[in-house]
Parts: C-alpha cells; sequence; structure tokens
C-alpha cells in the first residue's frame, strides 16, 4: 500500500512496496518504491523482503523523471501496471492488489501531470502547443491501452461457437498487444525528441 498516497498537493514523498519485472531470467523482483512530488523523481530501492523498508541514506537502486511520463494499468491481471519515461525507460510494476495498483496510477499521473505543465511554464508558446500535443496523445495512448485490456478480456471470455484457443482470436490478442507496446515506444521517442529540442533551444531570456 502507498504511504500518504492522498499527499500529491502536500508535496510530500510517497512510498511502498512494489515488484518490478526485470528480466526473463530475474523475473518479477521486490522494490520500494519512492516519488517525490515535489522534484517529479520515482526512485526505487533494494530491500530483503516483505515489511522491510529503505535505511536512511540508502543509495537508490534507479530513478526516472515522471514529466511527461505515461502511467498506464496492465490487462495482465488487476495488479500489474506500466510506467513509459519521456526518457525512453519503461518501468513494469505490480502492487499488491488492484486497490494498491489504482492508488499508484493515480498518484503517479497527478504527479506526472503537475511536471508536465511545469515544463511548458517557462517555454514559448510553439512549445506550450507541442506539450499539449503530447498531453492529448498520452490521454489517447491510455485510452486504447483500456481498449487493448477490454479486447484481451473478450477473447479470453469467448464462448461458442468460438474458442479462447481459437487460432485468429490468439493471433487478434496477440496484434493489438504488440501494436500496444510499439505505439508505446513511438511515444517515448517523440517525448526524447521532444526533451533534446529543450535542451538545445536558449532559454526564454536568451531569446
Amino acid at each position: 500500500m502507498i504511504k500518504n498516497s492522498a499527499s500529491v498537493s502536500t508535496h510530500r514523498p510517497l512510498s511502498g512496496q512494489l515488484y518490478k519485472y526485470t528480466n526473463v531470467v530475474k523475473g518479477w523482483q521486490q522494490r520500494w518504491f519512492a516519488v517525490d512530488p515535489e522534484t517529479g523523481v520515482l526512485s526505487y530501492y533494494l530491500v530483503d523482503g516483505p515489511g522491510d523498508s529503505v535505511a536512511p541514506g540508502q543509495p537508490a537502486r534507479g530513478e526516472v523523471g515522471l514529466a511527461a511520463a505515461v502511467i498506464c494499468p496492465s490487462d495482465e491481471d488487476s495488479r500489474t501496471f506500466s510506467v513509459n519515461c519521456a526518457s525512453g525507460d519503461l518501468l513494469k510494476l505490480r502492487a499488491a492488489d488492484a486497490r494498491a495498483r489504482q492508488e499508484w496510477v493515480d498518484s503517479l499521473r497527478a504527479v506526472a501531470e503537475i511536471h508536465t505543465k511545469a515544463l511548458g511554464g517557462v517555454r514559448p508558446r510553439d512549445q506550450l502547443a507541442v506539450l499539449d500535443a503530447m498531453s492529448r496523445a498520452r490521454h489517447q495512448l491510455q485510452q486504447t491501452e483500456l481498449s487493448d485490456a477490454a479486447l484481451a478480456r473478450c477473447v479470453e471470455a469467448a464462448e461458442a461457437p468460438f474458442s479462447h484457443t481459437d487460432t485468429d482470436l490468439l493471433l487478434l490478442k496477440a496484434t493489438s498487444a504488440a501494436t500496444m507496446q510499439v505505439l508505446l515506444q513511438c511515444l517515448g521517442v517523440l517525448h526524447r525528441q521532444q526533451h533534446a529540442a529543450q535542451r538545445a533551444a536558449p532559454a526564454p531570456d536568451q531569446q
């Protein structure tokens, strides 16, 4: 469960244990996650087991910025969700239960929205237009992932004369999932290009 889950507006850190998918060999590994709404950074730390927390001064195992990130529930189960960052990093995470997942998704989206808007706070009009387009793209992608999840559930619940093991239905499900991943990757590329352009642009007081 998230600690301080209702504190996005108070700028206190949010933290709790989640499982992070590492790779095919290592699979899911437990980590302690903490997001600082003030900086918009999500950090994760090594822990020994359930119930453990982070020791004072313990270095983070990794961290990502949430500005312009896309946070989406997964269709795999009711606990898994993904954080697709503007840097190109993709975190696949799993909460303790469906309620905890929703709390994490809502909290991370709130922090991401705040810091995405902050990116455009000092940008010229054309940059604001780009940020607005990115925001609409993220929203559309979230809706698309929900549709992909609904399709997967329909296939799994298929009844006669169809079967959830029907080759065509399985192909449709796999194609939808693969397309969803490609769209997430494409949005990540656009985010990286946007950030690169922002870093290369002169500051507002230099223009």
